[in-house]
């Protein structure tokens, strides 16, 4: 059966990361889809730890070696300061080339062949420096043709293939660890470039969510868990926070939920409803859309200037923060069903317009509001788009990813010692 051709995109997040393909059908692509990862998820935890025999492996370890594992690297890149694993020094970009790397292969069994493009995900507010580190840590690892796009325009992308057609609009990516808040347009050729000054949170996100939710039933069973024995009273905290972003998934459909937590005496079961939920975590999301409300004044826009908010990452479907937005700027939210998986998808989107770009067409003249298009899963095939990834002081924008092997520095021990012992 002969092989489809496909395109990638990847979006390593700090908790959690997420692929996606779309196949050529014809002078077409499909619309993309997500590549399980995991055993029963599309979602991989975004960790590394390094066995005792020096292979690299993917996903949360069995065992609790702490110095063996590392996780939220993809923030520290551009840290002068490396990351130790096992012992040694890991710069944190060739740990997040490590965990494309596993991506692309695993993909690439999956699929039976090789990428005809890769698009990889970056905070919106890098500068050329902190890319420049990933591109040369992705090229010492093979990858040597990657694009890389920031993050809100993959966002956007991923909103655009599921029939978002607003010309101008407001990013809020609000990850495990981290928040975003960006605004993007629509160039000519079609696809979506970030402007004005890019604005974060860090380190704001959902895993916050989950430590408010904790808080609250360690103040609750306060009294039973010091009438249990440390050992049994720790074994049962472990396992808190887990349960806890559980919970907060449920409250995002459901009005009441129950965390259970088993302790030695037997299950203790502690009601939280959604509004008591969203008191616990309301200044939290307050500052996001506070923040998000600052970057379209500091462009010198109105809330009413916008076609939409566009919503990623996977708090971002709590309803209270679809709430605050919208009071905040009055103009339509939009939030996928897995908001996890809007970067990813996007990503694959863009990465399609690599190989099949849309043709140049004029810009069309701004109307207060632009009027929602139909889906754009079909794409033609014409030139080379140009992605716009700088920010305010940038150098003129260059070629994606194609650094000379004279430029790199030698490929770290770390890399060179495992070779081909990367497992998942």
């Amino acid at each position: 059966m002969r092989r489809m051709p496909y395109v990638l995109g990847i979006d390593i997040g700090s908790t959690n990361t997420a692929a996606a393909v779309a196949r050529r059908h014809g002078t077409t692509w499909t619309r993309p889809e997500p590549v399980p990862l995991n055993a029963g998820s599309v979602l991989l935890p975004s960790v590394l730890h390094l066995s005792e025999d020096g292979s690299l492996h993917v996903g949360e370890p069995t065992t609790d070696d702490g110095s063996r594992i590392t996780r939220d690297f993809v923030r520290r890149i551009g840290d002068d300061v490396p990351l130790l694993l096992g012992g040694e020094a890991c710069a944190p970009q060739t740990l997040t080339a490590e965990l494309a790397t596993w991506v692309v292969e695993r993909v690439h069994a999956f699929e039976g062949g090789p990428a005809e493009a890769i698009v990889l995900s970056h905070p919106a507010s890098w500068r050329p420096y902190r890319r420049d580190l990933l591109r040369r840590a992705l090229f010492d690892l093979g990858l040597r043709t990657v694009t890389l796009l920031p993050r809100t325009v993959t966002v956007a992308e991923g909103h655009a293939a599921r029939g978002f057609g607003g010309t101008t609009a407001a990013v809020y990516a609000l990850g495990g660890n981290s928040f975003e808040a960006a605004l993007v347009r629509r160039t000519p050729r079609g696809t979506y470039e970030t402007f004005g000054t890019p604005q974060g949170l860090d380190p704001i996100g959902g895993a916050d969510f989950d430590e408010a939710l904790a808080a609250h039933v360690r103040t609750v069973l306060a009294r039973e868990l010091a009438a249990t024995a440390r050992r049994g009273a720790q074994a049962a905290l472990r396992g808190l926070l887990p349960e806890c972003g559980r919970v907060k998934r449920e409250l995002t459909v459901d009005l009441a939920a129950d965390v259970v937590l088993p302790l030695p005496t037997g299950p203790a079961r502690i009601p939280v409803t959604r509004a008591q939920f969203e008191d616990m975590i309301r200044p939290t999301v307050q500052a996001t859309v506070d923040l998000l409300l600052r970057t379209v004044h500091g462009a010198g826009l109105t809330p009413a200037q916008l076609d939409g908010v566009l919503l990623a990452g996977g708090s971002a479907r709590i309803p209270l923060v679809t709430e605050l937005i919208t009071a905040a700027l009055p103009v339509p939210v939009e939030v996928e069903p897995d908001s996890q998986l809007t970067a990813a998808t996007g990503a694959a989107m863009a990465a399609c317009q690599v190989v099949s770009p849309r043709p140049r067409r004029p810009e069309p003249a701004r109307e207060p509001a632009a009027v929602a298009g139909a889906g754009r899963a079909a794409i033609p095939a014409t030139r080379r788009p140009h992605h716009d990834t700088t920010v305010p002081g940038d150098p003129p924008p260059r070629p994606p990813v194609r650094i000379l092997p004279l430029e790199l520095p030698k490929a770290s021990r770390l890399a060179l010692a495992r070779g081909r012992g990367r497992e998942g």
